[in-house]
């Protein structure tokens, strides 16, 4: 297996590093200062000052697949899984940084759903939008009472009745739906069917957020921080009633549909979360030798030395595993590669919060304050161990 770089990939990467350097990094302190200031749901300026930027440059929608068709009014870069995997990594040394690029989550599952799955119709209302940068999504699949790991324990509904599908339930982890701009949802759901397998009972549905019986009951802390301004909520719906054209491929289809979301996403997760541990293993290179102890540096220190060393082991191991993962995508499919997406899924996360628990431990107490990027991204990395 042959991870060299194509030249086309090393332009790509080329072209965000550059764009990271020349104008992500100096907004940082920018960012945060408007993230602190005025209501905590918002829309960040200088982040779309960004997107302005990236689009203008061509750096934009580079997740999504290559279309096959010429003509298709809906693609973006055409990169392979292989080929955006490391753009992904570089994005992910910031969180928000995917979102430069309108290359975020849950956006870009959703938007790899309506490529797939969607009617002409459906794509032009909702794709285009979301190609565009101009609303945002969220996916409401996680609730609350039951464990939604296993889909079959789902309990909320989406029945026919005539010519309109009727949604009741409680779903929460619905992250985005903090944000203003959040739109539309893509809502996963029980279809009763006596004659269909146990993987054709669900259904995902098209819920604009502000239909008739959609609540927002609360938005939910993660490690007591509420992950502004993107935030994670608890929906409920009672007796939501769609025309039949907000099904999403059909009644019954949402396992399929998953299974096509999930993967590509967790290529995205693990890339970003790999992207994650080499700014906290810089981080803790730097404070270490920086901060001293008993006279001298701590990065004298063997102990210390070691767990950068481990660290940067621990590294190109889930590296190479999710690289592997991405090869295997673009050439055999995502069935036949759901072995190598699933390991990435356990490797990537719990790489990453080794890694960043013991930058926190170099930085002693300030690793834990908001003086550092540590903690927030200990929270994020821990709660990713949840996800998808």
């Amino acid at each position: 297996m042959d991870f060299t770089m194509s030249a086309r990939q090393k332009e790509w990467l080329e072209r965000v590093q550059a764009f990271m350097k020349a104008h992500v990094r100096p907004a940082v302190p920018i960012y945060e200062k408007q993230d602190a200031e005025g209501p905590r749901w918002k829309v960040i300026p200088i982040l779309e000052d960004l997107k302005k930027k990236a689009k203008a440059e061509g750096l934009w929608n580079m997740f999504m697949p290559p279309s096959s068709h010429e003509d298709d009014e809906f693609h973006g870069a055409g990169l392979t899984n292989l080929e955006y995997a490391l753009l992904s990594e570089e994005m992910g040394h910031i969180s928000w940084a995917s979102e430069v690029f309108n290359c975020s989550a849950p956006d870009t599952g959703n938007m790899e759903v309506f490529i797939r799955y969607g009617t002409k119709e459906q794509k032009r209302k909702w794709l285009r939008p979301l190609m565009d940068g101009e609303i945002r999504s969220a996916f409401l699949m996680t609730e609350p009472a039951v464990a939604s790991s296993d889909a079959t324990n789902m309990a909320a509904t989406a029945v026919v009745e005539g010519n309109e599908i009727v949604l009741n339930g409680k779903k929460w982890w619905s992250s985005g739906v903090g944000d203003p701009r959040c739109k539309i949802g893509i809502f996963m759901a029980h279809t009763p069917n006596p004659e269909g397998s146990r993987h054709a009972q669900h259904s995902m549905v098209l819920v604009p957020l502000d239909a008739p019986g959609v609540t927002i009951k609360r938005m939910l802390p993660v490690f007591g921080e509420w992950d502004e301004p993107h935030g994670h909520g608890e929906v409920h719906f009672d007796n939501v009633r769609l025309p039949l054209s907000a099904f999403i491929a059909g009644p019954g289809k949402g396992f399929e549909i998953a299974q096509g979301r999930l993967g590509p996403g967790r290529i995205h997760h693990c890339m970003r979360s790999i992207g994650i541990a080499e700014r906290a293993l810089d981080l803790m290179i730097d404070r270490a030798a920086t901060r001293e102890a008993f006279g001298g540096p701590l990065i004298g220190r063997a102990n210390v030395q070691d767990v950068i060393a481990e660290s940067r082991i621990e590294i190109e191991q889930a590296r190479l595993l999710t690289l592997k993962a991405a090869h295997l995508m673009d050439t055999v499919g995502n069935q036949q590669a759901r072995t190598e997406i699933a390991a990435i899924k356990v490797a990537g996360p719990n790489m990453a919060l080794k890694i960043i628990d013991r930058a926190i431990q170099v930085h002693g107490g300030g690793g834990v304050t908001n003086d550092f990027p540590l903690a927030r991204a200990y929270a994020g990395v821990r709660t990713l161990r949840l996800a998808d």
